[in-house]
């Protein structure tokens, strides 16, 4: 196994031992076990736990700002707002579903988690609220939409609906399905558009 193969399976191993015992049972020993290596291996890549996690997080936060990247355009151009709107949530909710351990730890509640994952989690956070909110504005700039919106508190409404239905699409995929939550989207946003 190559030394970045080696390292890639170190991390994955953490993030099964986080996964199935919570930030409290991982350690050096728990992840070598999971890896089916010896504790020198593991210090062999990394010199301790607290970077074997930054690690961690870091890889996990490249997965997920991708999938964000494609999911929140930058320039909607003509687009019609219910429909952008419907299909970046269906698109998110379908992200979530396709790497469940990546949204499993950024979702998770902060309590217990390393203040790290917190600092990026919460950095992220404030980034993407700032891409909503730009796409709220364009939304309320267009004839579509009459209603005078508060663009801060929509944007956190919007965040805070979606983070929500990511974590019940990683808990009852089936009673919370993409789908489900895409029909809901298109129903809200067809309200706002007025008689």
């Amino acid at each position: 196994m190559s030394p970045q193969q080696r390292r890639e399976q170190l991390i994955d191993a953490a993030l099964g031992v986080i996964l199935e015992r919570g930030y409290e049972g991982v350690s050096i020993e728990a992840i070598a076990r999971a890896a089916g290596v010896t504790r020198p291996v593991v210090y062999d890549h990394f010199p301790n736990l607290g970077r074997l996690l930054q690690a961690l997080i870091e890889r996990e936060e490249r997965y997920a700002l991708a999938q964000l990247e494609d999911i929140l355009p930058e320039q909607p151009g003509r687009r019609d707002p219910a429909e952008l709107i419907a299909t970046s949530m269906r698109r998110f909710l379908d992200a979530v579903a396709s790497r469940p351990s990546t949204w499993q730890i950024i979702l998770s509640p902060p309590e217990g988690t390393p203040a790290v994952l917190r600092h990026h989690v919460e950095t992220n956070r404030a980034r993407t609220i700032g891409r909503i909110e730009r796409l709220v504005r364009w939304a309320i700039e267009r004839p579509e939409l009459t209603l005078d919106l508060d663009l801060e508190l929509t944007a956190r409404s919007l965040l805070s609906l979606v983070e929500d239905a990511g974590r019940m699409v990683l808990t009852d995929h089936d009673g919370y399905s993409p789908g489900r939550y895409e029909r809901f989207a298109r129903t809200v946003v067809s309200l706002l558009r007025g008689p």
